[in-house]
């Protein structure tokens, strides 16, 4: 191999990879903080606390050690009779769809929907925050894609006017800032001008419902929603995603969407988990009451604390990084305080528009929502004085 490492790579390509070595580029914190009690991790995106829920782990050992009959190929060529067939009619009914098509990961799902949806005829409005799978997605198909200003109805119905009918595409929580959508108008605008909806629920199922069907359901607006996708990395502890709408467009998404045709379908073992986490999370409303107990009481004692936080909103709670704005540096004043969180980047990658992101659980004590504010106003006042040090 040349001395030089960087030997015939594209000049664009050494651009961009100097730029993040430097420094210049955000990047994560990664404290290695694992085995320390003392720790409060909110980094996670297990909102209700089902990782590590015996009925979940239970199914999935008694499925390993049955030797289920594992397909080590493409979901296409499923019969009706397998268990996937059977959990994804099991979710339909749970959601109150026709059909459901489970994927390999949420970002399998957000793309193998826009290849099954649009093509080069299709206008897709998406909003400027949705995840980066639609616009991938999007993108692949060669549609004509119209961003929206972020949780802005009315710029959506200003661009459907101007560009015609199409699909719109939104997330009902935001994961970046924790903003939850205005789904209501947007579904109105939706009927209103004859476009299809697709809404992302990645950070709402097993969260919001009645029996954590998702927001959609909350808001009852299911008749007006087309399409719902969502990751199961969240709220139900499984490695996979999960595209919910119509029978005769869910059958056409198992042999339109290339992640779908060209990925080995999800193993045996991890669709137990998931049927298992569906019964706990429609059985446990607890922890959904726990989850948003706990989320009012940290935005409340935090906006006491002088934090810029909403006191309502959902389970995703973004703070700014303090004195200089760089999150990667406050992440890390947390993180050796014992408090993990996850920095966050804004769209046009600067590090003074960056935040640190809390992702709230069910399973936080009254006591560790206090120990969160002390650690979050005392990292601040350490950070300050640190500055002040610095300017003298």
């Amino acid at each position: 191999m040349r001395a030089d490492s960087n030997w015939g790579e594209p000049p664009s390509l050494t651009r961009r990879v100097e730029h993040f070595l430097s420094g210049a580029a955000p990047r994560q914190s990664r404290p290695n903080h694992q085995r320390n009690p003392d720790v409060i991790d909110l980094r996670r995106n297990d909102y209700i606390s089902l990782s590590g829920h015996p009925s979940i782990i239970d199914a999935q050992i008694a499925e390993l050690k049955g030797g289920g009959d594992n397909i080590y190929m493409s979901a296409a060529f499923l019969s009706e009779s397998t268990m996937q067939r059977a959990v994804e009619r099991k979710t339909a009914a749970f959601l109150g769809t026709e059909d459901a098509v489970l994927c390999q990961s949420g970002w399998c799902a957000n793309v193998g929907l826009m290849h099954a949806i649009t093509d080069q005829h299709t206008h897709v409005y998406l909003d400027q925050f949705v995840h980066a799978g639609m616009w991938d997605g999007a993108r692949s198909t060669g549609s004509s894609i119209h961003p929206f200003r972020h949780n802005n109805p009315q710029h959506l119905e200003d661009l459907i006017k101007e560009h015609g009918v199409g699909v719109i595409v939104v997330s009902s929580i935001y994961p970046g800032n924790g903003l939850v959508c205005p789904l209501a108008d947007v579904a109105d605008i939706a009927v209103r001008h004859g476009c299809e909806l697709a809404v992302d629920e990645s950070h709402t199922i097993g969260v919001h419902g009645r029996h954590g069907e998702g927001l959609v359901s909350a808001l009852g607006l299911s008749e007006k929603v087309s399409y719902r996708n969502f990751s199961l990395s969240k709220a139900m502890v499984t490695r996979a995603g999960m595209v919910a709408g119509p029978a005769r467009i869910i059958d056409f998404f198992r042999y339109e969407s290339r992640p779908a045709i060209f990925s080995s379908a999800v193993l045996q073992y991890e669709i137990a988990g998931l049927a298992a986490a569906l019964n706990v999370i429609q059985e446990e409303d607890w922890r959904r009451e726990r989850l948003r107990a706990n989320t009012l009481s940290l935005r409340a004692q935090l906006a006491n604390s002088d934090f810029d936080v909403l006191p309502d909103g959902s389970q995703i709670i973004p703070i700014l990084a303090g004195v200089d704005g760089d999150a990667a540096e406050f992440c890390a004043a947390l993180a050796r305080n014992n408090l993990l969180s996850t920095v966050i980047n804004t769209p046009d990658g600067s590090v003074t528009n960056s935040f640190v992101r809390l992702s709230v659980n069910s399973s936080l004590s009254a006591e560790d929502i206090e120990g969160i504010v002390d650690i979050c106003a005392r990292t601040r006042t350490q950070r300050q004085s640190a500055d002040a040090r610095q300017r003298a």
